[in-house]
């Protein structure tokens, strides 16, 4: 478990099914979690176990809880991990939207990346943005991210094209 002033990241347990099917199948989320297709109790389950085993499957994801009540508000996750050359993208979403503008993802997020630097012992850690999502642009810069490139109508959402911004963060100085 990971703990900061505001916000506890722990492993994601089977009892955090039901919330994960909320937030993973509400539409309002579709556009940062890049779903389509509502998931499944099977497939959330699935999702669960994979998401425990980082150095087999390349993904973790701790919820993100209020420290005092203990309640989920949000997921983050670390994916695509190539331990090899020690990079992983990241992804965060606060799916319980009275938690938002609180600080919690932005205290998830570094939590996460001490966590990824000290334990995973990751060089770099990426992530992609819709243009669009100016509250993640913003908590990216925040945290330190370099915005390194622009892949230009990356996305198609509603019938509307749009650019994906790709920022990193170099966890190691050389």
């Amino acid at each position: 478990m990971l703990r900061g002033d505001k916000i506890l990241l722990r492993a994601v347990e089977p009892s955090d099914a039901t919330t994960l099917i909320l937030w993973e199948n509400d539409p309002e989320n579709w556009k940062v979690t890049d779903t389509e297709v509502p998931f499944s109790l099977q497939g959330i389950m699935q999702l669960i176990d994979q998401q425990q085993h980082i150095r087999s499957t390349g993904q973790l994801r701790f919820m993100i809880c209020e420290l005092y009540s203990g309640n989920p508000v949000g997921a983050i996750d670390l994916y695509d991990a190539d331990f090899r050359h020690g990079n992983a993208s990241v992804g965060i979403l606060i799916g319980d939207i009275k938690a938002r503008n609180k600080g919690y993802a932005s205290q998830a997020l570094q939590l996460m990346m001490e966590y990824a630097a000290k334990i995973l012992e990751l060089y770099n850690v990426q992530c992609s943005i819709q243009a669009s999502n100016l509250e993640s642009i913003h908590l990216f810069e925040r945290a330190g991210f370099s915005r390194v490139g622009v892949r230009k109508n990356w996305f198609r959402m509603n019938g509307k094209r749009e650019d994906e911004i790709i920022y990193q963060l170099c966890l190691k100085a050389e």
